[in-house]
């Protein structure tokens, strides 16, 4: 069994490269299995890794500090005894750090196990606000590098990458730097496909370090249960954008220079939207999605974000949300998933709250 860590900052594009890897494998006849494992409680990515053929199963662990150790030993070791999967990718949080993950994984007592060489992904408009607000974590996750791969080369200025490329080898000169874009697919990309494909090779392990304390990220995520409200799909997609610029707008008042990740998706049984925003400076975005199996109606939303009291983001996300569902007529419920992020317990049954980690399983029969 190979394993593959996909690893990157918030909001680098994990997901999408995941998922072109992923689909590519499968339509060569692998058996793929996907794990991701969000820094939030609540998954919001799911539907996007879901595509017809795609088995999805939600394991629970404990708080972040013992995912690997508990929660992702058993999820490989199911794989391991009853889907035999050729591959396994592993989309970890974007403040973990790669090469713990390898190290953990390692001492799983797993058979047969092979590694990918391991990937960092950049995205090149926000490496340098990234460098300046957290550049001990960021430096981590690049040293923690066999592939470094600059995303979103269709959309960043030519002198951007360039920067961010001079930026990366001063850190890392010994990893392989590709520039491509996942969203189209390029020749970059195809040929990440290749190096993958070539076993990785073990790096000096370091003393370890609680990655949430150690990027100084406060994380929450909130899922609001909806009424049955005639929203058109426009209606929803604006509704998620001002809610995305709001909070923006509030958390950018207590910290001006913050990155990070603020995603919020809304379904209604007419229309199914998500939307995101990365740092202080970049506009919100908002897509619509297809349509889903899932009819349910709610609002999820899941956010990481540097350097901001954790219960000043609490105090912005809620009001933000309630205020604009009230003014909307909107009928909620809402449901807290918290974790604790301070010290650690390894006593896993006092874990009052608990972490979703998702696998997807592609198979090769689908």
């Amino acid at each position: 069994m190979k394993v593959m860590i996909i690893g990157g900052f918030l909001g680098s594009g994990k997901t999408t490269t995941i998922l072109r890897i992923s689909r590519q494998l499968s339509n060569a006849g692998k058996k793929i299995a996907i794990i991701v494992n969000e820094i939030g409680e609540i998954g919001l990515d799911g539907d996007m890794l879901t595509r017809p053929g795609i088995v999805t199963e939600e394991l629970t662990s404990g708080c972040i500090c013992c995912t690997l150790r508990i929660s992702m030993q058993y999820t490989l070791q199911t794989l391991e005894e009853e889907f035999m999967p050729d591959i396994v990718i592993i989309e970890p949080t974007g403040i973990a750090f790669p090469g713990q993950i390898r190290d953990e994984i390692e001492t799983m007592g797993l058979s047969e196990l092979s590694f990918s060489p391991i990937v960092t992904l950049i995205d090149p408009v926000r490496f340098g606000t990234e460098a300046k607000e957290i550049p001990k974590f960021v430096e981590t996750q690049i040293k923690d590098a066999e592939i470094l791969g600059i995303n979103k080369i269709d959309v960043t200025p030519v002198e951007t990458v360039l920067a961010a490329e001079k930026m990366l080898y001063d850190i890392n000169p010994e990893a392989q730097l590709l520039k491509f874009s996942a969203k189209h697919q390029d020749d970059q990309f195809e040929k990440l496909l290749l190096l993958l494909d070539i076993p990785g090779f073990k790096k000096p392990s370091l003393e370890k370090k609680n990655s949430i304390e150690f990027s100084e990220v406060s994380a929450y995520s909130v899922l609001y249960t909806l009424g049955s409200q005639d929203f058109s799909p426009e209606e929803s997609a604006c509704f998620v954008e001002e809610n995305l610029q709001t909070i923006q707008d509030r958390i950018r008042k207590v910290n001006p220079e913050f990155v990070g990740h603020v995603k919020l998706s809304m379904k209604l049984p007419e229309s199914a939207v998500k939307g995101s925003v990365t740092s202080s400076k970049e506009v919100p975005q908002v897509e619509l999605l297809p349509d889903l199996e899932d009819k349910k109606t709610e609002l999820r939303l899941l956010s990481a974000v540097t350097k901001v009291p954790k219960s000043k983001l609490i105090e912005i996300i809620e009001s933000t949300l309630e205020g604009n569902l009230e003014k909307s007529g909107f009928i909620f419920k809402k449901e807290v998933h918290e974790h604790d992020t301070g010290a650690h317990s390894e006593s896993h049954g006092e874990h009052a709250h608990e972490q979703i980690c998702k696998v997807n399983i592609y198979r090769k029969d689908d």
